[in-house]
């Protein structure tokens, strides 16, 4: 007997135990629970469960309760919704009292569900108090001088959560008080230029500390502790800087996601670029540039001190250029790792090796977000489509295995631009400036001829197994009618 069916068979063997133990009550339930939940066996079961349509716009956010029975939405419409998402019904919609576009809508712990936090484009944070009667009130907590992309919610804390924002402050807001608090304004220690801010995270194993990226090519961490101060422009300094060795002193580096593993590692999504996983080792102190010059100063160079430092895991494939996305865990140890992508699917990793294990449909344009439920192997997705979509085990849709031969994820020379309101405004706001737009003619012939060349390939692999292939964007496609290829869905929702 050779060695593979061999292998194959202790592997049906270890899920028959497991199940035969748990009917015996030799395997607790949530063991089994757990284990099943990990299972890369589930994974590739899972597919479309239920659309969710209500809004009006792009979906960027969608969050689950604690529960895990109650999901909610806010949308370019500035409308927030809360669904049974089992049932595709809406349990309450509100006008979230917002001007612009809703980046961030979360359920405060230990509220009952009747209170949620709201970040916006129009740099307003709000929250929203659901009333016995069913009735809801809102109210503006604080603004930004700049759009709000994402809050982090303090873990166990019914009343404090923080936000970051495209002025570079970070802001802590406590419900009892209502009060904001400026903790500090970011700032890159070469020339103590202010970073535009898009992501924050909260470590759930040490929540002193907070995480923060933007702009350029670090995730600073900072200890709370030490950034009280009501003071507009206090600089405090991190506690740890992270970055993959090669990006370090890149001028086009820029982050759109953050989060936090339960085994306190660290995600982080770069735009024009990959997803890296970071262990807390991986940190490079307070002032990454004076250890650089310690390096130098014992005789090697910076190429050689980079080759010294720990490389993250990395995770390829996805493409991320035109949206502010979002990254995060699935399972109940955060086995994998899952992102949206411009290419309009959702793709799942395995966090150990970065093996791509799925890539699935998921919207005709982009996905941003991909929520994880809280205890249940299932998933939420939103994007520039208007629906939600969730992802359960056994759902109607199947999807094959993704592509093996290596694909172009990054493409173009996409920048980060800042420039000052057209109204005035003495604020700096960030936008994302694809250079292929700019070249646009070069560029339109020579993805044709790579186009037919990739076509030609493929036809003579004749693989029918493989069906994941990374679209090129296309400026011909044209889906809201407009003369524009779309691409004004995609830039309203920032």
């Amino acid at each position: 007997m050779s060695g593979r069916p061999t292998k194959r068979q202790r592997s049906n063997d270890h899920s028959v135990v497991r199940i035969w133990e748990r009917e015996l009550g030799q395997l607790p339930n949530r063991s089994f629970s757990n284990r099943f939940s990990a299972s890369e066996h589930m994974l590739h079961s899972i597919g479309l469960h239920k659309k969710l349509e209500k809004h009006t716009d792009c979906v960027n956010t969608v969050s689950f309760n604690a529960g895990g029975d109650i999901l909610v939405s806010g949308s370019d419409d500035t409308q927030v919704i809360l669904w049974d998402w089992d049932n595709a019904t809406v349990k309450l919609s509100f006008d979230s009292g917002h001007s612009n576009n809703i980046f961030q809508a979360k359920f405060m712990p230990f509220s009952d569900d009747r209170t949620i936090v709201t970040s916006a484009a129009d740099g307003e944070v709000r929250y929203s108090k659901i009333l016995e009667s069913g009735q809801v009130e809102t109210c503006m907590l604080g603004i930004h001088q700049g759009q709000v992309h994402k809050l982090a919610i303090e873990p166990g804390s019914p009343f404090s959560f923080y936000t970051c924002g495209e002025d570079a402050v970070v802001k802590h807001f406590d419900l009892r008080t209502q009060v904001a608090t400026n903790l500090l304004t970011c700032k890159e220690a070469k020339f103590n230029l202010v970073v535009y801010l898009n992501a924050i995270a909260v470590d759930p194993r040490n929540p002193r500390l907070l995480a923060v990226a933007g702009m350029d090519e670090y995730t600073r961490v900072y200890d709370i502790r030490s950034c009280r101060s009501e003071s507009w422009y206090t600089y405090s300094e991190p506690v740890d800087h992270f970055s993959p060795p090669h990006l370090i002193g890149s001028e086009h580096a820029g982050i759109t996601g953050l989060a936090y593993s339960e085994q306190s590692e660290l995600l982080v999504s770069y735009s024009e670029e990959f997803i890296y996983l970071f262990s807390p080792d991986m940190g490079m102190g307070p002032d990454p540039s004076s250890s650089s010059d310690t390096e130098t100063a014992a005789s090697e160079t910076v190429t050689e001190m980079k080759k010294t430092m720990a490389t993250p895991q990395v995770y390829k494939e996805h493409t991320n250029r035109k949206t502010v996305k979002g990254v995060g865990f699935f399972g109940p140890k955060c086995e994998y790792v899952v992102s949206g992508s411009d290419c309009g699917r959702m793709f799942i990793w395995r966090k150990k090796d970065g093996e791509l294990l799925r890539a699935m449909e998921a919207d005709r344009h982009v996905v941003n977000c991909v929520e994880s439920h809280p205890h249940m192997p299932l998933m939420a997705s939103s994007g520039i489509e208007t629906d939600i979509k969730i992802w359960t085990p056994g759902g109607t849709e199947e999807l094959g295995s993704p592509r093996n031969a290596e694909q172009a994820s990054v493409s173009g020379n996409s920048r980060w631009f800042s420039f000052y309101d057209e109204d005035g405004d003495d604020h700096a706001r960030a936008y994302y400036v694809e250079d292929d737009d700019i070249e646009k003619e070069d560029e339109d012939d020579s993805d044709d001829e790579s186009s037919d060349d990739d076509d030609e390939s493929a036809e003579e692999e004749g693989d029918s197994d493989i069906d994941v292939e990374i679209r090129k964007d296309d400026d011909s496609d044209d889906d809201d009618g407009d003369g524009d290829g779309g691409k004004d869905d995609v830039e309203d929702q920032g």
